[in-house]
């Protein structure tokens, strides 16, 4: 009975860091149901996250050090979007004043929402980390994922070799969390996992509601091939390993017996 109640503690805390997300995926499945009058789908969804992201600061939901993370977040993803659509990886067929070469605004939240589950997510469920390597491993490595997104276009595709990085320097790392008072851990690589997992379920999601689509979808809508978990994997490294470096620079943790780090 008590393992049932904390999951269901664990699944609230979990639904209440995915508020932002939740909006965004609304919105995408309402604007493609109804159309709304006035301005195009694109800028409708555009509307909504700006509204939605004044709204979880004004009430609380969200601190202004969280704020700045996910901007940081939506302008990465932005950048991430302009290249990926001129390279022709997706795009955005719908017309929308919002968009910037090909590329709706909007899409940049889309980012930051992952950066909104993850800051909401640490702060609800009290996330620890344990020997967490040094920053001299963590920027170059998460440096190296990010542009490997750019680069593999002009060069050879090395996310295995990055991936096989990330097993060696989070090797010894765990990450724990609290619910209902009581601690839980697990390998921060299998926690990459999940999350990447997920994401990729959420995509599936998000182009069967017409957010982006891929050039096998211009015809009709198809799962997102499986292979696509690795590059969100990868995603959610970078994700993780900037609020993880920017909290430790903000000086929020504290270092326990040289091995220990609460972020």
């Amino acid at each position: 009975m008590r393992a049932l109640t904390q999951l269901i503690r664990f699944g609230w805390e979990q639904a209440l860091s995915c508020l932002f997300p939740v909006v965004i995926f609304a919105s995408l499945a309402l604007t493609q149901i109804i159309p709304l009058p006035f301005l195009p789908r694109y800028d409708w969804i555009l509307l909504i996250c700006i509204l939605m992201q004044w709204g979880m600061l004004r009430s609380g939901l969200e601190t202004r050090d969280e704020l700045k993370v996910i901007t940081v977040f939506h302008l990465i993803g932005l950048a991430l979007e302009l290249f990926k659509v001129h390279m022709g990886s997706w795009s955005y067929p719908e017309e929308g004043y919002s968009k910037v070469f090909g590329v709706p605004l909007y899409s940049g939240f889309m980012y930051a929402s992952v950066a909104s589950y993850l800051c909401q997510a640490w702060r609800r469920l009290n996330v620890d980390l344990i020997k967490w390597p040094p920053l001299w491993a963590v920027i170059p490595l998460a440096s190296a994922i990010y542009l490997n997104f750019f680069i593999h276009h002009y060069w050879m595709d090395i996310r295995w070799w990055l991936s096989i990085l990330v097993i060696i320097v989070f090797w010894q790392t765990w990450v724990t969390y609290e619910v209902g008072g009581t601690k839980y851990h697990m390998p921060l690589a299998l926690s990459f996992v999940l999350i990447g997992f997920f994401i990729w379920i959420a995509e599936n999601i998000a182009t069967f509601f017409g957010a982006w689509q891929y050039p096998n979808q211009t015809e009709a809508w198809s799962l997102v091939h499986l292979g696509k978990v690795s590059s969100w994997l990868l995603l959610v490294i970078v994700s993780f390993l900037i609020v993880a470096t920017l909290k430790q620079v903000k000086g929020k943790g504290t270092v326990r017996k040289g091995i220990s780090q609460v972020i």
